[in-house]
């Protein structure tokens, strides 16, 4: 029970993260580091809630549901408020959403038959995913030597490959049973 409460917590975070990424849409902002700290906290809370429920023995099957539901309303959401604001490329919005609310809409059409956890190569993705968007949301320039632009183009590509690998995976697995 605790542990889906974590999990909503992360839930009614995700407008907050959202807020501060518009109240001051400056790349170069000290908000934006409000804005990582915040996303950071979130995202924390997903080992947590994990942690949480295979120690107490609460792993349930809604568990399972939200809590793939709160990393995409977190991810996606910080993914598309920076490409409204011209800072990511909408194609790699596109391509992360589009794999993320097809699996969610698969995991519900599944559902009758049987709850689909998160597999390892989906909490590499989301890990991943969240690395690339803590380092998409920082203020400009706070890498030295101007290696960040680099650094951000990487852990994008690793984060787009990841995604779409594991989307694959997913759909192969289910396409077995």
């Amino acid at each position: 029970m605790i542990a889906n409460l974590i999990t909503l917590l992360r839930i009614a975070l995700v407008p907050f993260v959202l807020w501060v990424v518009f109240a001051e849409p400056d790349r170069g902002s000290a908000w934006r580091w409000l804005a990582v700290l915040l996303f950071v906290l979130s995202a924390a809370t997903d080992g947590v809630d994990g942690a949480v429920a295979r120690k107490r023995g609460e792993v349930t099957n809604l568990g399972k549901l939200l809590d793939p539901i709160a990393d995409k309303l977190l991810i996606g959401g910080v993914l598309v408020s920076l490409s409204m604001l011209g800072e990511v490329d909408w194609s790699i919005t596109g391509i992360i959403l589009v794999r993320e609310i097809g699996i969610t809409i698969y995991r519900f059409a599944v559902i009758r038959d049987r709850v689909i956890a998160a597999s390892g190569g989906g909490k590499l993705k989301t890990i991943m995913q969240s690395i690339m968007v803590g380092f998409l949301l920082s203020p400009a320039n706070w890498m030295p030597f101007g290696v960040q632009p680099y650094v951000e183009f990487g852990l994008i590509w690793v984060s787009v490959v990841l995604t779409v690998w594991t989307g694959i995976g997913y759909l192969a697995a289910g396409a077995k049973k």
